[in-house]
C-alpha cells in the first residue's frame, strides 16, 4: 500500500530538514526523532537508520515493530549515503529532536506535558552519555594496563639504542628536555660555577692564536657565554645556537655587549637548521652532564662536527674521562636505604625496590670516598662517534680504607689494599634517549640504575 511506505524523497515544496520530518511523521506516521529517542541512536545509528529507509523502501509499520535487538539497520553498508548530499544527514540528532520539540510545540495550555517530554529526553541524553563515558573509561583503563604492561616487559638492559637517537628526536619529543633550559635559574646556577666558566674563560683568553680570525660555533649556547668569551678571544665570527627560550635574552646580553657585530645567534636545533656557513673551524660547547653523558648532549656536538667542522677544525672540550670511585658512607646508607626497615614502627621494605635503582646526584664528602678512582672512559671529541658513548668496561677498584662499601645493593666490608673488581655497562634508555640507564656488575651482583 502506497499510504505506508515512506518515500523520504526530498520534495520541491520542503525548504528544510524539519518539514521534512514534519511531513514523514504527518504523511506516513513515521516519526523520525521518536525512532532515534525509542532506540537511543546515537548519529551512527541515525545515519544508517535514515539510508536503511532510503534504500529499503521500508513501510511504516515495520519500522515502529523494530526491536530493541539487532535492528535491521545496524550493518555498516548503511553508512553509505543512499541520496547524495541528503540533508537529513547533515543534522546533528540531537538538534533533530529540539528541532521537532519547537516546532510541534502545543498550546502554553499543555506546556507541563512537554516539559515533562524534555525531560524525559534529557534523561536519555544523559544516560546515552554516561555509558558512552563508561565505555570510553573502561578503554581508557584497558590502554593503562596495556602501557604498563609494555614498560614493564620491555627489555631495557641488552642492546644498544637506534644510531643517532637524538638527531632522530621530533621537535615536540624533545620539547621538555629544551623548555628546562628556558628559564633563567639553571643558567644563573651553571654561571656561578666558578670552576667551570672560568675553565673555559682561561682556556680561551690564554689560547687567543688558536680563536683569532677563526669562524665558531657555540652548540647550545645558552645565555651566549661562551660565544662572548670567543669573540673576546678574537674569533672573527661565532654562531650561537640554541633551541631554548633563554636564546632571546641572549640577544639583548649579546646587544648590550657591543659584540652583534660578531655573535649571530639562530634559535633552533643543530640536527634542524641550516647555518649561514658551509664550515666551522671550532666548535664549542658545555655539554656535559651528570656521569658525563647524561642529556645526550654530546651527540648534538658530534652532529655538528660531522656537517659543519672543517677539516682541520677543533672540538672543544676535546679530551674527556669517566672515572669510578667507591664510596663508604654509612649515613647515607641509613638515610636512603635503611630508613625502610623502621618507619615509625612500620616496616616498608619493599620501597627499596624503588629507591635503590634510582641513580643519586650529589657532591660527595671527601672523607667518604675510599678507593682509588679508576677511568672507565675516555673520550676524544674529535673522532667518537655517536654509538662509542654506549659500552661496558671492566674495572677495578683499589681500597684505601678499611670500612663499608655502600654501593646500594651491596652493602659489603672491604679492607685497605683489597681490589674490587667489577664491570659497568652505560647505554641510553631507549624510552628517552637523553636518559641513562648504568649497570653495575660486582661480586657477580647486578644493579640497574636510572638517570633521568
Amino acid at each position: 500500500r502506497l499510504e505506508t511506505v515512506l518515500w523520504i524523497a526530498i520534495c520541491l515544496t520542503f525548504t528544510s530538514v524539519s518539514e521534512t520530518v514534519q511531513h514523514c511523521k504527518k504523511d506516513h506516521g513515521v516519526d523520525i526523532p521518536g525512532l532515534v529517542q525509542k532506540h537511543r541512536l546515537d548519529d551512527y545509528g541515525y545515519i544508517k537508520m535514515i539510508n536503511y529507509i532510503r534504500t529499503t523502501k521500508c513501510s511504516a509499520e515495520s519500522l515502529e515493530l523494530a526491536s530493541n535487538g539487532p535492528l535491521p539497520w545496524d550493518s555498516d553498508q548503511y553508512m553509505k549515503p543512499a541520496l547524495p548530499d541528503d540533508p537529513l544527514l547533515q543534522i546533528d540528532v540531537e538538534e533533530l529532536i529540539e528541532a521537532a520539540d519547537v516546532t510541534m510545540s502545543p498550546a502554553a495550555g499543555d506546556q507541563v506535558p512537554l516539559l515533562l517530554q524534555r525531560a524525559r529526553q534529557a534523561e536519555d541524553r544523559a544516560q546515552r552519555a554516561e555509558e558512552a563515558l563508561a565505555r570510553a573509561m573502561d578503554d581508557l583503563h584497558k590502554l593503562k594496563l596495556l602501557a604498563q604492561g609494555l614498560v614493564l616487559n620491555a627489555d631495557t638492559s641488552r642492546g644498544p639504542s637506534r644510531s643517532g637517537a637524538i638527531a632522530e628526536l621530533r621537535e615536540e619529543e624533545d620539547e621538555a628536555y629544551f623548555s628546562s633550559y628556558g628559564h633563567y635559574s639553571i643558567h644563573e646556577e651553571m654561571l656561578k660555577d666558578k670552576v667551570r666558566t672560568e675553565s673555559y674563560r682561561d682556556f680561551m683568553y690564554h689560547n687567543m692564536d688558536v680563536f683569532k680570525d677563526k669562524v665558531v660555533l657555540d652548540v647550545g649556547c645558552g645565555t651566549g657565554i661562551l660565544s662572548m668569551f670567543a669573540a673576546k678571544a678574537g674569533a672573527r665570527k661565532v654562531i650561537a645556537v640554541d633551541q631554548s627560550e633563554i636564546i632571546y635574552q641572549a640577544m639583548d646580553i649579546v646587544r648590550s655587549n657591543k659584540l652583534e657585530d660578531t655573535i649571530t645567534l639562530i634559535k633552533g636545533r643543530i640536527e634542524e637548521i641550516d647555518l649561514p656557513v658551509e664550515k666551522v673551524d671550532i666548535i664549542i660547547s658545555e655539554w656535559m652532564g651528570y656521569f658525563l653523558l647524561f642529556e645526550s648532549m654530546l651527540d648534538s656536538v658530534l652532529y655538528a662536527r660531522d656537517r659543519y667542522l672543517a677539516d682541520d677544525g677543533l672540538v672543544y672540550p676535546d679530551r674527556c674521562n669517566i672515572s669510578l670511585a667507591a664510596v663508604g658512607d654509612t649515613q647515607k646508607h641509613s638515610d636512603r636505604i635503611a630508613f625502610w626497615d623502621d618507619v615509625y614502627g612500620f616496616e616498608m621494605r619493599c620501597m627499596k625496590k624503588a629507591v635503590i635503582p634510582e641513580a643519586v646526584v650529589e657532591v660527595l664528602k671527601p672523607e667518604t670516598v675510599i678507593s682509588e678512582p679508576a677511568v672507565i672512559k675516555t673520550i676524544d671529541c674529535d673522532t667518537v662517534t655517536v654509538s662509542e658513548l654506549e659500552f661496558t668496561a671492566d674495572f677495578s677498584l683499589k681500597i684505601t680504607a678499611c670500612t663499608f662499601c655502600t654501593l646500594k645493593y651491596l652493602f659489603s666490608s672491604w679492607c685497605e689494599g683489597e681490589e674490587l673488581p667489577g664491570q659497568i655497562t652505560v647505554h641510553k634508555n631507549r624510552k628517552d634517549p637523553r636518559a641513562l640507564l648504568i649497570t653495575l656488575d660486582v661480586a657477580g651482583r647486578k644493579q640497574t640504575y636510572s638517570l633521568q
